[in-house]
């Protein structure tokens, strides 16, 4: 018994030493359970649903920030002090948004005074319409609103598109910060990328650093991209408007062609605002030729526009676009839909460098 013992020990002692992440069977690993990473999830969520306002708001900056940036290299050299090259290019945003405001409201108040005279008729045809709805709702009584004694609440689509704006104080005091995050942004960029890399472990930074620079390029990339789209469509809608003798085109066809970039809803609400415009001035045949007009500028755009500013620069597949509107929109409303395509392309590209999230990446892409 000894003797065994003993061979047993010395044979032991003969065996090579494994190393550290050998020794470890892959079965016998710890493992994070899906519990935890869908917990992960669920927190991530909530932040973005309670602190949504917070958070569009610093997204908005962000986006600004990024398409002031090249202005304000340009003024660097010149040269003038970054500072004063970032208040410069803040001065004329605000400027810029200031005149576009003044002169929208001129142009509201006017639009509105002509359109008030046509508003029984615009209630007419409304209410004609609900009643049909009514009529062919109320034609399956098995349907659960319809059961007698029932009460069913519409559906508030305003609070829906709405949502995260919270009241017009509320929205006003939030977006008094744009200016200001967007100036300490543009004078602190490098500061900021450089900081934000030193949290990140020695043997990370590397990485960390190549997936900021990428993720600046695509969101630079995306937002001028949809300001010269939305320059292009504007100007064209008020062009074919302003030939089709239609009412307010200088006006309408602007709203409607930067109407037409918001993702999932676009083409409808720029059918919409000059089908609005156009209350009392437009008969059956111009209704068809606002719609043709509309959705034609929306392909030409989709098809020729899109990959010739923004390219492959995004590389997410309709799928998953689909998905993050959907979510986005749910979470922040309006906004949501706005911010769902940068949020979910600046995720790909951090997926595609982190070796777990690699699959995930794979899933949103093209």
């Amino acid at each position: 018994m000894g003797y065994d013992m003993r061979m047993a020990i010395d044979e032991a002692q003969e065996l090579p030493t494994l190393p550290a992440e050998v020794a470890v069977s892959p079965s016998k690993a710890q493992k994070p359970h899906w519990a935890f990473t869908a917990l992960g999830v669920a927190t991530i969520l909530g932040i973005c649903y309670w602190a949504e306002l917070v958070l569009a708001v610093i997204l908005v900056a962000v986006l600004l920030a990024f398409i002031l940036a090249p202005l304000m290299d340009l003024l660097i050299r010149l040269p003038l002090p970054r500072g004063l090259a970032a208040a410069i290019v803040v001065l004329l945003l605000v400027t810029l948004v200031a005149g576009l405001v003044y002169y929208s409201s001129n142009q509201a108040v006017t639009f509105l005074q002509d359109v008030s005279k046509y508003t029984s008729r615009a209630r007419e045809v409304i209410e004609r319409f609900r009643q049909q709805v009514e009529t062919l709702d109320s034609l399956n009584p098995g349907r659960p609103g319809n059961q007698p004694g029932t009460v069913r609440a519409g559906t508030n689509w305003t609070e829906i598109l709405t949502r995260g704006f919270g009241s017009f104080g509320q929205t006003l005091l939030a977006a008094s910060f744009v200016p200001f995050l967007v100036y300490f942004m543009l004078t602190w960029q490098h500061h900021l990328r450089s900081a934000t890399v030193m949290l990140f472990p020695m043997q990370n930074r590397h990485t960390a650093y190549v997936t900021l620079g990428l993720i600046s390029a695509m969101i630079r990339t995306f937002m001028v991209g949809n300001l010269l789209i939305g320059l292009f469509m504007a100007v064209a809608s008020t062009a074919i408007f302003g030939i089709l003798h239609f009412p307010f085109f200088y006006f309408v066809g602007f709203i409607s062609g930067f109407l037409s970039l918001i993702p999932y809803l676009g083409v409808l609400l720029a059918i919409a605002a000059p089908l609005f415009a156009g209350i009392g001035h437009i008969d059956s045949a111009d209704v068809v030729l606002i719609i043709v007009t509309v959705v034609g500028l929306h392909v030409f755009s989709l098809n020729v526009l899109y990959p010739k500013f923004l390219g492959n620069r995004l590389q997410l597949n309709p799928l998953a676009v689909t998905m993050a509107l959907l979510v986005w929109g749910w979470l922040w409303g309006a906004m949501g839909l706005v911010l769902a395509i940068p949020i979910t392309a600046a995720m790909k590209i951090i997926f595609d460098h982190v070796q777990s999230l690699k699959p995930y990446a794979v899933w949103l892409g093209e």
